[in-house]
């Protein structure tokens, strides 16, 4: 289905360092992205992975790994290889924010409380969508808790994507740390919405979803 396709998937979380043994980052297990890219493997794609910090692991062929850690990482490794892939997911829980200064040592407990300065980091999706070139497919990731479909719709726009895939934390089994997902695809046109399934069977879905819009 995808074969002479390159197809480039960001998975997992991201981790950003406060010092030399803290970092903040989030609940993903990274196990969705690495579903989509093994379902884009069976259907012939060469598979570049972009994968943060995870214990997920993949023998399936035609994957390439891509290992990163902080979101400027990720962004720096989907930049060099975007002008290629003719499918780009990002499927990646990047961390939206990170310390504004990295200490060189580890910060000791001394005061009862504690200021952190955090800056934002790039919105790696919305940075490669600014420069896609035409012919290319972009998939965006939604997880949110409220306004679900507004706020997916306002990254479809803002983000230039082509669809966007839409979890609700709203919705048990979807999300995090779960090997089930309940998803929503949504294009500027329509939204089409998906029983719960394992993730497996969700990435199914994705990966036959996108091989009919874009004719392969």
């Amino acid at each position: 289905m995808f074969k002479n396709k390159i197809v480039l998937i960001t998975a997992g979380p991201t981790q950003e360092p406060l010092d030399p043994v803290r970092f903040i980052s989030n609940h993903s297990t990274g196990k969705m992205g690495y579903a989509l890219a093994e379902a884009f493997a069976a259907q012939g794609a060469r598979v570049w992975l972009v994968s943060g910090p995870t214990q997920q692991k993949t023998a399936a062929p035609h994957i390439q790994i891509f290992r990163v850690t902080t979101a400027d990482d990720m962004y720096a490794q989907v930049k060099q290889l975007a002008g290629e892939a003719d499918v780009l997911v990002f499927a990646a829980a990047v961390a939206d924010y990170k310390p504004k200064e990295i200490s060189p040592v580890k910060v000791k407990k001394q005061a009862e409380t504690i200021t952190l300065e955090l800056v934002k980091n790039i919105d790696i999706a919305k940075a490669i969508g600014q420069i896609k070139k035409p012919g290319q497919f972009t998939v965006g990731f939604a997880l949110e808790t409220d306004n679900e479909i507004a706020n997916a719709r306002a990254k479809l726009q803002t983000k230039n994507l082509d669809m966007i895939v839409l979890n609700s934390l709203q919705d048990a089994g979807a999300g995090f740390s779960h090997d089930t997902n309940k998803i929503t695809i949504i294009q500027k046109e329509k939204e089409t919405a998906f029983a719960l399934k394992s993730k497996t069977a969700v990435a199914q879905d994705i990966v036959s979803f996108i091989a009919q819009k874009i004719h392969v």
